[in-house]
């Protein structure tokens, strides 16, 4: 391959394809037609599980002689758009407009596809395939359920006897400027009910009733007032947010029989879900006046563990390539939501690196031109340091 596609070409091609999720939209069928003929093994397995949609993902393996196996990690399925006719381009016309690719999926993360992509179509074309394996792992289901993508495409992977040395996810890392930051994990995410039973009755006579609303105000004031750590080293601090308080009364003369209230924390390496699930109860039952209430807790089950990338070689690696492209020292961040990559530190060290994400999921999401070529010469110096050429 002498003249390999930009990163913008594939972009703007991946754009174009409406793969929101669980739908593939043709995007897992474009990245087949880049990978094939530079002589990429691709397979495109399609997961399912009873209640949830089919979902089809890809893995793409190049593979030549002993030596590391670097895999670049991602999804192409996307959000909803909205209504588009709110949008200033069409959101899968992958118009480019001052400096500006538009289009749902730009920054999450098509962009960072494509930039990978092209990173290692450039590598192939001007050194040829390395000592060592490069894979392409990519999902159609991260931002739905999660459960017909990446964890199964990685097992699926594992049976066949894959094994990974490193892993990069091109998701949008940088808050404001390309080499603002590297994930180098992430917090743990869980999520659960506090339900309050009393007893109905009506309100003019409160004395025959038992109200759980009063008692759960009591519950989430204490629960929300609490300092549950200052942080660590590599996390930010904990922080538990009640997200709905709930009664489902429509009357106004009615004192209800149940109230619940639901939350998300987002934890560091300090908690699991044994501990928050004891440190919620704990506070919980604190506020129950008597035998007249009863307090209960459901926990919805996460795979959304705090954890921290086990690799230095692999930070300190990618942090000198992206210091030489920007000119910046990245900082090595923790914060944010949840990616695919709590499942990939299960099998090897895992960083995420890409685009600005600031337009990610909005209307008129948007990336930078120069923002994408950036990123791509990211990638590129990486492969160099991580395969360095023959000769």
């Amino acid at each position: 391959m002498t003249n390999a596609p930009s990163a913008l070409d594939i972009a703007r091609k991946l754009v174009q394809c409406p793969s929101v999720t669980p739908e593939e939209g043709g995007a897992l069928a474009y990245l087949d037609t880049l990978l094939s003929p530079v002589g990429f093994q691709v397979h495109r397995p399609v997961f399912s599980e009873s209640g949830t949609p089919d979902v089809e993902n890809l893995f793409a393996k190049l593979s030549h002689g002993k030596g590391p196996h670097l895999v670049f990690a991602g999804h192409t399925d996307v959000v909803p758009t909205g209504d588009e006719g709110l949008w200033t381009l069409p959101p899968f016309s992958g118009e480019v407009k001052e400096g500006m690719l538009y289009g749902r999926g730009t920054a999450d993360m098509k962009g960072g596809i494509a930039a990978f992509s092209a990173a290692v179509l450039q590598y192939l074309a001007e050194h040829g395939e390395p000592e060592g394996s490069i894979s392409f792992l990519i999902t159609g289901d991260e931002e739905g359920p999660a459960t017909n993508g990446t964890v199964k495409l990685l097992q699926w992977a594992a049976d066949k006897g894959e094994h990974f040395s490193d892993a990069i996810v091109g998701e949008p890392t940088n808050p404001d400027a390309m080499g603002d930051a590297i994930k180098i994990g992430r917090r743990g995410s869980l999520s659960g009910t506090i339900t309050v039973t009393g007893h109905q009755g009506h309100v003019a006579y409160p004395h025959l009733a038992h109200n759980p609303v009063t008692i759960m105000a009591q519950i989430v004031s204490k629960i929300s007032a609490a300092v549950l750590d200052h942080g660590t080293d590599h996390f930010q601090p904990t922080n538990l947010e009640f997200i709905s308080i709930d009664v489902g009364n429509e009357a106004w003369n009615l004192i209800p029989k149940k109230a619940t209230a639901r939350f998300n924390v987002r934890h560091n390496d300090l908690w699991d879900a044994q501990k928050l699930s004891d440190f919620v109860m704990k506070n919980a039952k604190d506020c129950i006046p008597s035998s007249d209430f009863d307090v209960t807790l459901g926990l919805i089950p996460s795979n959304a563990d705090a954890f921290l990338t086990r690799s230095d070689t692999l930070i300190q690696s990618f942090s000198e390539s992206v210091k030489k492209i920007t000119g910046r020292t990245p900082e090595h961040s923790t914060d944010g939501g949840t990616s695919d990559a709590r499942f990939i530190k299960n099998y090897c060290p895992v960083i995420e690196f890409g685009l600005v994400g600031k337009t990610m999921h909005m209307i008129d999401e948007h990336i930078a031109v120069d923002d994408l070529k950036t990123l791509t010469d990211i990638y590129y110096d990486f492969l160099m340091r991580y395969f360095p050429p023959k000769g």
